[in-house]
């Protein structure tokens, strides 16, 4: 056992005892994610109980611990802390179980799911948390940033022209404008079929929501219905944006007619895309862990065929035709793939 994993086992044992509840000595791993976080189930004869090792050089378990006690005392399907110490990095949690939204997910249940999933989306939007950051221009900027450096560079091999960078910096002043043009809310910030859990009693439970902002109203909806990992027809898709734009109208926000609210939906697709394309780039190439690379293509055909919608896109939906998705397809992890139709819009 590690120094780190037995502090924490230690410090789990002891939170037990001082609410004398027996647990078993060995922690069990549950799997990680994409941050230096880990996972570990401490279960006794009562039940059990998520411990999480979060190194603090690394990790800041603070803005966690506030939002959940915020969120969980404004009715939203969060982990209880049951105990932390932000010092060291540890938390006890809420056990949520091991059922992920994601591979329950088929055509047969997806309505009923995702109607649980926008009325939990609704009620994170309508949380009060004054400790929320605003999603600033320069954040929005920063992590379209790691499209470039990350995805273009590294991992494609271009070497970009300074025409390609102003190009990239055009649209993202377009895709900051219009985030910045929509109602702030509440913003989980990454909520999508992996960070949605199904719980004991059949609602939906959220996890992972440390990075919480107040931002777009269409953030979260984006996360959810062009989620990176599982993709609905695009019909489909529209349907949901438009029956969701109208439990805003009820909820009292005044968001956009529906076709500008469409355009907005899309265009926060882009950025929030951009973004992925360059995190997914570097789990893989500063961290080693592979498995995100097979969600590209998806993430690569969502900000395509959004830029393909609009005219004023055109410059950067043939800049992506002619000079990303060629060297993306000539990639050696993908050379040989048919991956024709991602692309078809």
């Amino acid at each position: 056992m590690g120094q780190r994993l037995k502090q924490l086992s230690q410090w789990v044992q002891q939170q037990a005892s001082d609410q004398d509840v027996p647990l078993d000595e060995a922690l069990q791993p549950v799997s990680g994610d994409a941050s230096f976080r880990r996972y570990f189930r401490a279960s006794g004869a009562e039940g059990s109980w998520i411990a999480v090792d979060a190194p603090p050089e690394h990790e800041d378990c603070a803005p966690f611990v506030a939002i959940a006690q915020g969120w969980l005392a404004q009715g939203v399907r969060v982990p209880r802390v049951i105990a932390s110490d932000l010092e060291e990095g540890f938390m006890l949690l809420e056990d949520f179980g091991d059922q992920l939204l994601l591979p329950e997910l088929d055509d047969s249940n997806v309505e009923q799911h995702y109607s649980r999933a926008f009325e939990l989306l609704r009620q994170i939007q309508r949380t009060t948390n004054p400790q929320l950051p605003p999603y600033e221009p320069v954040m929005l900027a920063n992590e379209m940033a790691l499209f470039p450096e990350w995805f273009l560079t590294r991992f494609l091999g271009l070497e970009l022209s300074d025409e390609e960078f102003r190009l990239q910096g055009l649209v993202g002043r377009l895709l900051i404008e219009s985030a910045l043009g929509q109602p702030q809310v509440s913003v989980h910030r990454d909520y999508h079929s992996r960070n949605l859990m199904l719980l004991d009693d059949g609602e939906l439970g959220t996890i992972d929501f440390q990075d919480a902002v107040k931002g777009p109203v269409t953030y979260d909806l984006v996360s959810l219905l062009r989620d990176c990992y599982v993709d609905w027809p695009d019909e489909q898709v529209r349907f949901w944006v438009e029956a969701f734009r109208q439990r805003l109208l009820k909820d009292g926000i005044e968001v956009a007619e529906q076709g500008l609210f469409q355009q907005q939906f899309d265009l926060m697709g882009m950025q929030r895309h951009i973004k992925v394309l360059g995190i997914f780039s570097r789990l893989w190439l500063r961290d080693g862990k592979e498995g995100y690379l097979d969600d590209l293509p998806r993430t690569l055909s969502y900000l395509y065929r959004a830029s393909a919608r609009y005219e004023e896109l055109d410059t950067f939906t043939r800049w992506l035709e002619k000079r990303v998705i060629p060297a993306f397809e000539a990639h050696p992890r993908f050379a040989g793939q048919s991956l024709e139709h991602w692309w078809q819009a």
